[in-house]
Formats: C-alpha cells, structure tokens, sequence
C-alpha cells in the first residue's frame, strides 16, 4: 500500500514551523510525525503539501492510495483500522477525516463521494504550536514504549546516579558520564553517538537524539526534547528542540518550541510565565492578532534558521518567524515577522543573500549543504511574511 501523509486545516496553527517544512516533520517526543506512522506501518511515507515545499517534500501517487492526517499520532488500533480500509473509503474522527483510501488525490476536504467509517478511540493531536510542547511528555512515552519494546539498553557508566533506571535506555555508541538522571516522572531516552557530558542533572522525560549533546552543568527539566545534532546547556524545562539546533550556554528556556538551525546566545532568556499570573495569548497567523492558548505556561515559538546575540530577553509568549537575527538589549515585541534583523530598538529587512550566507554556514559545520531546494524554499517564505514586515 502507497501512504501518504497530507497536510490538513492544522498546518496555518503550527505556523512559523510549517513555513519550511510539511506538518509530518514536526518532532514531538522522541519521533517525527513522519517516523511515528513509518515506524507503526513499516513503510516509508510521502506527502502531500504546500506546492512551494514539493521541492523537498514530494508526493508519489500510485493506483491505489491511502492518505493520513499526520496531526494524529499513531496508535496500534488506529493503525491497524487504516490498514483495513476498503476502497474509496474515509475513516472519521470527531468529525473530521483522519484517513481515507482512493486511487484519487481528492483532499481532506472533499470526501463527501466516500464510504466513511467512524473511529472511536481517543487520540492525540498536534494542533497548535504550544501542543508539541504541553504534549511532549504523552508522545515521548509512546515513542519510547515503541523504541525500547524488547530490547536492551546500552551499558550505562557507573559514574552516574541512577533513578528508576528501568525507564532509562542508551542507543548503540550514546555516552553519560558522571550526572543525575530521574526517570520517574518521566523516560529518559538517549539516541545513538548522542553525549550527555560530566556534572549534569537531568530529570525525565528526557530524549536527546542521534548525535545530539548536553554540555556540563545543565539543569533539564522534563519533557524535554533535544533533536539530532541538536547542542544545549544551562537551564531547560518542557521544551521541544528540532533537530540540529543550539542552545548550548547558559540561560533558561522554558516551555519552548525552536525548529531546525537556531542558534540562542549565551546568557539568553524567555519569560514562560506573565507576572500577573494571566493565561498567554499567542499570535496567530490565521487571524493575524494574538489569540488565547489557554496555558498559564507558554515560552519562546522559534522558526528555522533564527537565531539571538548574547544576553538576548523573550516577554512570554513570543513568537519569532524563519531566519530573524534578534539583537540589542531590551525585550523585542512578541511577534518578530521572518526575516527580521534588529531587536528591541527596531528592525530591518533580514535580505535573503546575507541569511542564505549565514545558513551556508551553520549548515557546513554540522557536514550539510544548504543547496538549492533550501534556498527556494526560504525565498518563497521572504515572499509570503513580506507583509507583516513594516520596515
């Protein structure tokens, strides 16, 4: 059978994130959206998206087809009444259409011309950015269940304090040497050639995948996720790193989202928590205001390729677009549109030849290249933000 994963209505919510990539990319717990559902179908998936991310992100369309909303994490029921849809059927879920099967790329939208079946089991949904970190700690525990399901951990040093090390588990080659790790409240899951280094403490859930790093002294705080070739330090609690991002000084992240090639200064800060105790608003792309989220706790939302000078201050709920360069002293406003460069005394336009040089760049040093799809993608995104720039 041919999957394909395909953005639904939740893709405008999950904005600055989605700008660059489909909903499927989206890290939450250990996995991508994408490598939860390859690994429960034991396939490998495409997509379907933004026309403008097709460049990186194909389709492959065959005769008979089944397309999944990949803002729902996979369960063993769920998948296994996807793999049991008929023909020209959709399943149904609260409403909405979760999956449907056909030889036709008809949309999620409009399959009134299907058989539809029902799906009754209760779920979870990645459907607005501050849900891939207030649901981190329930799909990390999926994932490691998933991960670790009859396997070994790797030897685990004994320089280290180990607490409820059942729910600890080391890939082939990660390395811990002489910290904390408390995994009751939560799994602690290291990926393969991933470090944690000397003097660290770390209270799960906690997930540092392939190749990623916690230099000395941190205090992590769970859930927290830190993607491959991702690089943190100081001070971290209820945040979802993607992957090959760094935060690797001193500093508090909180309940925090950043994509994939930030990069926070030393001695970098966010407010998680307004000082009157009120519930965070958020800006929303759709409605272009800041609109409630309900959470009394909600960080820094960060998109790819920004990134922050020293000393650097985040008011609570702010959110930053793709490839912004914030600097100066003082708090730069809680909504920052792509491609800024400045900070709380102004900004300017970020031109897309001096971001693209300083992605070369970040991108060499962890052995990618930053090519062509790259490029046309950000283009793309300089275009679509350029009216939230008034500068």
């Amino acid at each position: 059978m041919n999957y394909i994963l395909i953005d639904s209505e939740v893709r405008t919510s999950l904005l600055p994130f989605t700008f660059t990539r489909p909903v499927a990319e989206i890290r939450i717990g250990i996995l991508t959206l994408r490598e939860k559902w390859e690994a429960y179908l034991k396939v490998k998936i495409s997509y379907k998206t933004e026309e403008y991310l097709r460049v990186k992100y194909p389709m492959t369309l065959e005769a008979d087809n089944i397309f999944v909303d990949p803002s729902y994490l996979p369960t063993p029921e769920l998948v296994s009444a996807i793999q049991s849809l008929q023909p020209e059927t959709a399943l149904m879920y609260d409403g909405r259409v979760l999956a449907y099967r056909s030889a036709k790329d008809i949309g999620l939208r409009d399959t009134s011309s299907l058989n539809q079946k029902t799906y009754q089991d209760t779920l979870i949904r990645v459907q607005n950015t501050w849900d891939i970190f207030s649901k981190n700690g329930e799909a990390m525990q999926q994932d490691f269940d998933l991960l670790t399901k009859g396997r070994k951990s790797a030897p685990i040093s004994d320089t280290n304090r180990l607490i409820s090390p059942e729910n600890i588990f080391l890939e082939e080659g990660a390395r811990v040497e002489c910290s904390v790790l408390n995994a009751t409240k939560g799994p602690i899951y290291l990926g393969k050639d991933s470090e944690i280094m000397e003097g660290n403490m770390i209270r799960g859930g906690f997930a540092l995948c392939e190749n990623a790093v916690v230099k000395m002294g941190a205090k992590i705080y769970g859930p927290t996720t830190v993607g491959p070739q991702g690089k943190v330090g100081g001070e971290i609690s209820n945040s979802v790193i993607f992957g090959c991002s760094s935060k690797g000084h001193d500093g508090y992240l909180g309940n925090s989202v950043l994509g994939e090639w930030c990069n926070i200064g030393a001695d970098s800060n966010n407010s998680n928590l307004k000082n009157n105790y009120d519930k965070v608003r958020l800006w929303d792309y759709a409605t272009e205001r800041f609109e409630p989220t309900g959470l009394q706790f909600c960080g820094l939302m960060m998109g790819d390729h920004s990134k922050t000078a020293i000393n650097t201050m985040f008011n609570t709920g702010t959110v930053i677009g793709v490839n912004c360069n914030i600097f100066t002293s003082g708090f730069p406003r809680n909504f920052v549109p792509s491609f800024s460069w400045g900070g709380a005394s102004g900004f300017s336009t970020y031109q897309t030849a001096k971001a693209f040089e300083a992605a070369k760049v970040m991108m060499a040093r962890r052995g990618r290249i930053f090519d062509e799809k790259e490029a046309s993608i950000l283009e793309h995104v300089f275009e679509l933000t350029r009216k939230w720039r008034k500068y």
